[in-house]
């Protein structure tokens, strides 16, 4: 079965542009143990998601599993309110897409930014990979808009996620 760290190590490839990246790396940008890495591109690859001899994600086959899965493997937890870093449809690209008086979603982090409701990312080191990752902030917030959002922001993340995965 997948696994949320199996997601996180396949969007920072694809936020690479599948340029290749040793596994030591990526273990180190993503905060992960190699092994971990490891193990992600082992479940990623048994479920056709990854290609080891290409050294590429699935791109279609990821954006499917996202759109049709994240919502129900990995769902939503939210908490009160907390200080942060806004993901889902407060964070780039969709903030700007979306007018709602609603306190904005937010990776909880006492350095944060922004005010709003705790949501709990995808993998716990997720915020701070997104820190120094700008296209993974992207495509992680878009997966949180899938993760939790309703008709309107889920169409939004849907077409930001198909642009981002077939850019390279």
């Amino acid at each position: 079965m997948l696994q949320p760290i199996d997601v996180f190590v396949l969007l920072k490839l694809s936020a690479l542009g599948n340029q290749p990246m040793s596994q030591m790396r990526l273990a180190g940008e993503l905060s992960v143990s190699p092994s971990s890495v490891n193990s992600a591109l082992n479940h990623a690859e048994r479920v056709r998601l990854y290609s080891r001899t290409r050294r590429r994600v699935n791109a279609p086959a990821l954006e499917e599993a996202l759109i049709h899965g994240a919502k129900y493997f990995f769902g939503a937890v939210r908490g009160g309110t907390a200080r942060g870093m806004a993901t889902s449809w407060a964070a780039p690209p969709l903030v700007n897409n979306i007018a709602t008086e609603d306190l904005p979603p937010v990776w909880p982090d006492p350095n944060g930014t922004v005010r709003g409701v705790a949501f709990e990312p995808l993998y716990s080191s997720a915020p701070k990979a997104a820190k120094e990752d700008f296209a993974l902030y992207e495509l992680l917030a878009l997966v949180d808009a899938l993760r939790d959002g309703g008709a309107r922001v889920t169409r939004l993340a849907v077409d930001e996620l198909h642009a981002r995965l077939y850019r390279s």
